[in-house]
């Protein structure tokens, strides 16, 4: 059994909003800025916290998590909080949300017609809620950054680079060296990625001894395809922020905005995490007090009750440690948190300190094609719908469906196919079988071709029911395709 000691992890989280807070606020004044910045600290008011969705959106995260629970929180639950608390319809926010709206799930909302943003900042930005709620445990972090980053990334870089923050973050509870932390994560994420590539760069130009400066501009040419505000370049500042400031918080930090782009973002993210790392004896007190603990929002919606009374770091801090046992054992995490000393002992020490790929249905979500969405869960059983290519036909124009059903359940189960097709559309088959296997990690997968016989409207929904003998009632899953 893991024991996790309050006060220690109190303070940390509690240096996380403190640090988040101040690197936001820092930052803010120069959000979009191209050249090499030169600042020196605040160029804000004594005791006036600027408003930044980097926490904000969290606000909502954790509310999410209150009042629907870590057994049944996923992109689909999400979603709605995005649609009813979250005003912003900026970029990537806004194309999310409409796709939502327009009849389409995570994470195929997050990848149809936003090429420009599945590849930024909006999600890694947010992830410090999930390492908080899953302190050590960056496998159940890493989850959770997945439910949330898909939403409006897809499977995009903004989605790994919000796998690589929540388990650099969440590593960083119980360690001891920033370096280790950052290798760790890079661990975690595919390698072909574009921010994988981001972070090596920056770590072999602080092997090789060049300057802070020399890897920036590498920096910038490694993604000067993909534009300012994208997710690979700026995770890469972060990362050398916290490399070349050699563990100073404020030397950390100010390095990491004088690189520019999306500034409010890599401070914030630099000071979340030394504040993760250190507690908050890592943090000068002169930027404590001169940024104070209120929390400003300016992308939520106050009228919701809930979120109401998280208006400082400390009212935060506190209603994120009441959720960390129920997070903990919703995840069959074996912890408790205690008086006495942190004991990191554990009989399945895959959760501790693990960031190792595993292609596991649930565990290890970037396992899955571009085009997807999950249709449809229980406690017991799962079904992912993936698309072989963007479910958007034209006449003539086909798309293999794939229906992947995950089964927890002890024993195998047989599922009888049938196909409910609206007009203009034709599959290879109506009807099939499908075997599913006990306790399945990966999933047992049946497929279809549809092809498109005339002018589709702008959304068309096929019907799969899976009628499962032995069981109460079918599954039935909407299968979204759209008409160009």
């Amino acid at each position: 059994m893991v024991k996790l000691n309050r006060e220690m992890l109190r303070d940390k989280i509690y240096a996380c909003w403190i640090g988040k807070n101040i690197g936001g606020t820092m930052g803010g004044p120069y959000e979009g800025k191209k050249e090499l910045l030169d600042i020196k600290g605040f160029a804000s008011e004594k005791g006036e916290p600027l408003p930044n969705d980097d926490l904000d959106l969290q606000l909502i995260w954790l509310c999410a998590m209150e009042e629907v629970g870590p057994y049944q929180l996923t992109a689909r639950e999400l979603g709605e909080y995005w649609i009813n608390y979250l005003p912003p319809h900026w970029n990537e926010y806004g194309i999310g949300k409409a796709n939502m709206k327009g009849g389409l799930l995570p994470p195929l909302c997050g990848e149809y017609h936003n090429e420009k943003w599945r590849n930024s900042n909006g999600a890694w930005i947010r992830s410090e809620i999930w390492a908080c709620l899953a302190p050590g445990f960056p496998q159940v972090a890493r989850r959770y950054a997945f439910e949330d980053a898909c939403v409006d990334h897809g499977m995009g870089e903004g989605t790994v680079a919000e796998q690589f923050t929540a388990t650099l973050e969440s590593l960083a509870f119980f360690a001891t060296d920033i370096r280790q932390v950052i290798k760790e994560a890079l661990a975690s994420i595919p390698a072909e990625s574009r921010v994988a590539a981001s972070v090596r760069l920056v770590l072999e130009g602080y092997d090789r001894g060049d300057d802070w400066k020399t890897v920036r501009e590498a920096l910038l040419r490694e993604s000067a395809d993909l534009g300012w505000f994208q997710a690979p370049a700026n995770v890469g500042f972060v990362v050398l922020g916290l490399l070349y400031g050699e563990g100073d918080f404020k030397k950390s930090m100010i390095l990491a905005i004088n690189c520019g782009d999306d500034t409010d973002c890599t401070g914030a993210t630099v000071g979340a995490f030394l504040g993760i790392f250190y507690g908050t004896a890592g943090i000068p007190e002169d930027w404590a007090e001169y940024i104070g603990e209120k929390i400003v929002t300016i992308s939520v919606d106050r009228s919701y009750r809930r979120v109401r009374s998280l208006d400082s770091c400390r009212a935060l801090t506190e209603r994120v440690m009441q959720m960390i046992p129920t997070v903990l054992t919703a995840n069959q995490i074996p912890a408790e948190l205690t008086d006495g000393e942190t004991d990191l002992t554990c009989d399945d020490p895959i959760w501790i300190s693990s960031t190792k790929q595993r292609t596991d249905y649930e565990l290890d979500p970037l396992v899955r094609g571009r085009y997807c969405f999950d249709a449809w869960a229980s406690s017991l059983l799962r079904v992912r719908v993936e698309y072989d290519r963007l479910p958007e036909l034209l006449p003539g124009e086909q798309v293999t469906v794939t229906l992947n059903v995950n089964n927890k359940m002890p024993s195998p189960l047989n599922a009888d196919i049938r196909l409910i097709l609206p007009e203009g559309l034709t599959a290879d088959r109506k009807y099939g079988r499908m075997y599913i296997d006990h306790q399945c990690h990966l999933g047992d997968n049946w497929s279809v071709t549809v092809t498109a016989t005339e002018e589709l409207k702008a959304m068309n929904r096929i019907i799969a029911e899976l009628d499962i003998p032995g069981r109460p009632q079918p599954v039935l899953i909407s299968v979204p395709v759209m008409g160009k």
